[in-house]
């Protein structure tokens, strides 16, 4: 069995949905190896599911519990337990939806937002420092192709469900 890194990548060129195949999940498999990393900035107890789930709190304060599950394509009992946890160090708070009394919006602690700002500062200055040789122009039309994929892909996902 020949392993992957003596193989040639799909050219671009002639295999753009190989090459893109690859790439993502090149990004991916990274991302988890460092996940429970950057989880752990925010708070030494955190595994690596905890960091985008504070990410989309602080950037959607007062979301509830059932958004986050269908925001991460995730079972509400996973988000549940995630939030208890999250909860239970402090990071979170929750309170009882007005509109909605069966329901509960979810906020960053003071401490949370703290916490979360110094990985994600963490995070950008790294992102900041790997890319250096890089024009500012490059770093917006990749952060604007990987939006519109990100949001192109949910979008086919929840169609053919």
């Amino acid at each position: 069995m020949t392993s992957e890194s003596h193989q040639t990548p799909p050219d671009p060129a002639t295999d753009p949905f190989g090459a893109l195949e690859r790439e993502i999940r090149l990004i991916v498999r990274r991302a988890q190896s460092t996940g429970t990393q950057t989880a752990r900035r925010v708070h030494p107890e955190l595994d690596a599911s905890a960091y985008p789930l504070l990410a989309h709190i602080h950037m959607n304060p007062g979301t509830r519990g059932s958004d986050l599950a269908a925001h991460f394509g995730v079972g509400r009992a996973t988000v549940s337990r995630q939030l208890s946890r999250l909860e239970a160090l402090g990071l979170i708070h929750r309170e009882v939806d007005p509109d909605d009394t069966r329901g509960q919006r979810i906020t960053l602690t003071a401490d949370g937002e703290q916490r979360f700002a110094r990985a994600r500062d963490s995070r950008v200055e790294a992102m900041r420092q790997s890319l250096g040789a890089w024009d500012e122009g490059e770093v917006a039309q990749l952060a604007t192709l990987l939006r519109r994929y990100s949001e192109d892909w949910v979008r086919w996902r929840d169609a053919n469900q």
